[in-house]
């Protein structure tokens, strides 16, 4: 393939605590502003405390889940003293970061996410075909042993892409886990981390002129979600994730395979129609979201050689 030559990254922004209390980011944030900046030559680094409200309670979100409040919709609500705290907050970042879909907006956002699931460090784009994304996963990939690196894609349009990195030119979460929500882990905090450097070291890398060779990377895209087995009349979950599916995240999931273990000591299996891969397995924020676990099929994309622009 020929070599694909892009822009510069001259501003990134990292932000923890979309989630109040998904404590990783919370605490690597709060590390780097209190020694002023995270270090990066060629690379001027803006960290965030995203939901401030949220993770002083430790909780999540206040009134409305901050990380689905990014739509260009939502971004141009009128606020008034009813709007909920993480709308009002959404277009206070949206100022700082963006604004979303402009020319000023950062180059990059990474988000800072914990997950409950077995995910290892998990990289999720809106984007499918995002070189910039693409290479540093795959620079991650090669670079990181403590944890697996993955590659998830959501191909959802920018104007209808709810989550605050997209407000970025280029937008990245990472999620890592599993992490208790509330609660820091070493070896989590200590992967997230580097995974930050890493990816300032690739920026700094791409600034500078270094081009990066080509190759096939594997990109897990979203087919669908699926909910707990419920009760018809009362909606409550009637079973759970089956132990031989339990922390499995990433696996390949068969039609009859087993899914869930009903309270009745029943198996129910998966029921469809082709191989997907299973993955947020049993995240305990997504119970009140109707989702017990995410598919999604894998595929090899072929990534070009990539270079920074030059004026």
């Amino acid at each position: 393939m020929e070599p694909v030559s892009l822009p510069a990254l001259p501003r990134v922004a990292f932000c923890g605590g979309t989630h109040g209390n998904e404590l990783s980011g919370v605490y690597l944030v709060r590390q780097w502003q209190k020694k002023k900046k995270l270090e990066a030559e060629s690379v001027g680094v803006t960290t965030v405390m995203s939901n401030l409200r949220a993770v002083q309670q430790c909780r999540r979100y206040v009134e409305k889940d901050l990380n689905r409040c990014f739509t260009t919709a939502t971004l141009s609500t009128p606020v008034s003293g009813e709007t909920p705290y993480e709308v009002v907050r959404a277009q206070e970042l949206n100022a700082l970061l963006g604004p979303k879909g402009s020319d000023g907006a950062m180059d990059l956002i990474c988000d800072l996410h914990n997950t409950t699931a077995n995910t290892g460090l998990c990289l999720i784009s809106n984007s499918g075909s995002d070189w910039i994304c693409l290479h540093i996963y795959k620079y991650l990939q090669m670079k990181m042993s403590s944890v697996p690196v993955r590659f998830l894609s959501t191909s959802v349009p920018s104007p209808e892409a709810y989550t605050l990195a997209s407000v970025g030119k280029h937008s990245l979460m990472m999620e890592i886990g599993p992490q208790p929500h509330g609660l820091v882990r070493a070896d989590i905090l200590s992967a997230m981390e580097e995974g930050v450097q890493l990816m300032l070291e690739w920026i700094q890398l791409f600034n500078s002129g270094t081009e990066f060779e080509g190759g096939v990377v594997e990109v897990h895209t979203f087919v669908r979600n699926i909910d707990y087995p419920r009760d018809s009349e009362t909606h409550d979950i009637t079973g759970v994730i089956h132990p031989q599916l339990q922390d499995r995240d990433f696996c390949l999931l068969h039609p009859g395979d087993p899914l869930f273990l009903l309270f009745s000591g029943e198996t129910e299996r998966y029921g469809g129609e082709e191989p997907l891969y299973a993955l947020f397995v049993n995240e305990s924020a997504y119970y009140e979201k109707g989702t017990a676990l995410t598919l999604a099929r894998r595929k090899r994309v072929e990534i070009p050689p990539l270079r920074v622009k030059r004026d």
